[in-house]
């Protein structure tokens, strides 16, 4: 499979600042238990009061979350964090094991250039993303986040984890077969001469290199659905 050409469709992808986002009230949850799969370390506690976030354990929650590869930290986002307690309560998960959270620049362009489906300016950098496991309902817990529009949600049911992010509202699920058949699909659109990559990586259409209009974006959207 072609990653930067995923990369390239991902992007074409995003509107403009985002589609709209839902209201979002603090969860009912305010306790997590988490377990780190590359430290070993669990992190369980009350993260949030009637007041808002709680300063010292936030802290403590950016360490847990730190880049594992350097051992960097950066102030993870309230929203990322309300969101992972806003899905677990909605499968009742009472733990959940964090795969990967923040990710210095250095990281993150270290595992675009080896592993698929990594993005380039991935709101891990941010410390707006977490990718997780559940134990149970994993599936159920990926469609419970979309229809929350928090923030970004992907499902990778071969790699059985989840991603959550508090950036743009947007969802993807990313799988072998399916996304096989929607590389032919695009690369078919490319060589037909409706769409065109710049040297930049934005998709436009072909002869006049403008943006893609609605329409063609939502018919992206429509060959997504039907190569998953």
């Amino acid at each position: 499979m072609d990653r930067r050409l995923f990369l390239w469709l991902s992007a074409a992808l995003c509107l403009p600042g985002g589609a709209a986002r839902a209201a979002l009230p603090p969860p009912a949850r305010r306790r997590l238990d988490l377990v780190n799969a590359h430290t070993g370390e669990t992190f369980s506690g009350t993260y949030r009061d009637d007041n808002g976030p709680i300063a010292p354990v936030m802290e403590e929650l950016s360490v847990f979350l730190r880049d594992h590869y350097s051992g960097e930290t950066t102030a993870i986002d309230i929203g990322v964090v309300d969101f992972l307690a806003a899905v677990m309560d909605a499968v009742d998960a009472k733990r959940a094991t964090i795969l990967s959270a923040y990710r210095t620049p250095q990281t993150n362009a270290m595992l675009a250039r080896t592993t698929f489906g990594v993005a380039e300016h991935s709101q891990h950098m941010y410390g707006k993303a977490l990718d997780v496991f559940l134990p149970a309902r994993l599936e159920e817990a990926a469609h419970r986040a979309r229809a929350m529009r928090r923030g970004g949600v992907g499902w990778y049911p071969d790699s059985h984890f989840i991603h959550l992010d508090s950036g743009p509202v947007r969802s993807w699920t990313l799988e072998g077969r399916g996304f096989d058949l929607l590389l032919l699909q695009l690369r078919r659109l490319l060589d037909e001469g409706g769409l065109d990559i710049t040297a930049e990586g934005r998709l436009v259409r072909s002869g006049d290199g403008r943006p893609l209009s609605v329409d063609q974006r939502l018919a992206l959207h429509e060959l997504i659905r039907r190569a998953q």
